[in-house]
C-alpha cells in the first residue's frame, strides 16, 4: 500500500475557523467520527438550532428530484450512486439523466407529486415551485431538500469526498455550499487514494471475524499521526 500523501491539515483547520457553521464527518460504514463539539457544530439560522449529520441507506427507495438544472442533476446522481429509485419532474431533462432514473416526468411540478416519496429536492429555477415543493413535502412528512431557500427544508446536502467505503462529508448548514466544496477539495489532499485500500482490508478483517494484523494496524497508525500533525 502506498504511504499516506502529506496531510495539508494546518489549511483545513485554517478553513473550519472561517465558518462557525461548518460540520465534518468521517464515515466508513458503520463508523462515524467527529471532532470537538466547539469546531465541529453545525448551526443554521441562529445560534440554537443544530443539523444532525446522518448517513441513510436509500437502496429501493423513492427519492423525488424535481428539477432538470444542473442542481438537480447533480443531486440526481448522487442518489443514483446510492441505488435510490430516482424520480425526475421537469419539463427538460438531460439525457443522460433520463435514460437512467426510474421514472420521468416531463413537466412541470404538480402538487401530489411526491405521494410515496422518501425524500424530495426542489431543485428548479423557480421560487414559487420550489415553495410548492416544500410545503407539500413537509404535509406530508417527507425530509425535503430546498436548494434555493434551505431553511424551508428538512436537512442540507454536505459536500462528499469519497474513497472507496470511506466517506467525508463537509456542511456549512447551507450557509456556504461554496465554502464546503473548497473545504472538500483540501481534504481531498488529506485522504489519498489510499485510504480506499486500507478501509477495505480493515473491512475483509472485519468481516472474517478478525483483527487487523501488525501490518495493518501500523498502517492506520502511520495515517492517523499524519492527520494529527
Amino acid at each position: 500500500m502506498k504511504a499516506c500523501t502529506e496531510c495539508r491539515i494546518d489549511v483545513c483547520n485554517t478553513l473550519v475557523r472561517e465558518s462557525s457553521k461548518m460540520s465534518v464527518v468521517l464515515e466508513s460504514r458503520g463508523s462515524t467520527a467527529t471532532g470537538p463539539a466547539s469546531i465541529w457544530e453545525t448551526e443554521i439560522e441562529d445560534d440554537n438550532a443544530v443539523l444532525y449529520p446522518v448517513f441513510m441507506d436509500l437502496e429501493g427507495r423513492r427519492c423525488v428530484v424535481v428539477g432538470g438544472g444542473e442542481v438537480a442533476n447533480r443531486k440526481a446522481r448522487k442518489l443514483l450512486q446510492a441505488r435510490a429509485d430516482v424520480v425526475v419532474i421537469s419539463p427538460k431533462i438531460k439525457p443522460e439523466l433520463e435514460s437512467v432514473a426510474m421514472e420521468v416526468l416531463r413537466r412541470p411540478y404538480e402538487v401530489g407529486d411526491l405521494e410515496g416519496a422518501y425524500l424530495a429536492f426542489a431543485a428548479t429555477d423557480s421560487r414559487e415551485a420550489n415553495a410548492m415543493v416544500a410545503r407539500e413535502a413537509n404535509a406530508r412528512s417527507i425530509p425535503v431538500n430546498v436548494a434555493d431557500q434551505p431553511s424551508e427544508g428538512s436537512f442540507a446536502v454536505p459536500s462528499v469526498l469519497r474513497r472507496g467505503r470511506m466517506q467525508v462529508a463537509v456542511s456549512t448548514g447551507g450557509a456556504s455550499p461554496a465554502l464546503a466544496r473548497s473545504i472538500r477539495g483540501e481534504l481531498e489532499g488529506v485522504f489519498g487514494p489510499e485510504w480506499a485500500g486500507l478501509v477495505e482490508e480493515l473491512a475483509v478483517a472485519r468481516r472474517n471475524g478478525e483483527k487487523a494484523d501488525e501490518r495493518l494496524e501500523g498502517e492506520v497508525s502511520r495515517c492517523l499521526s499524519r492527520l494529527r500533525g
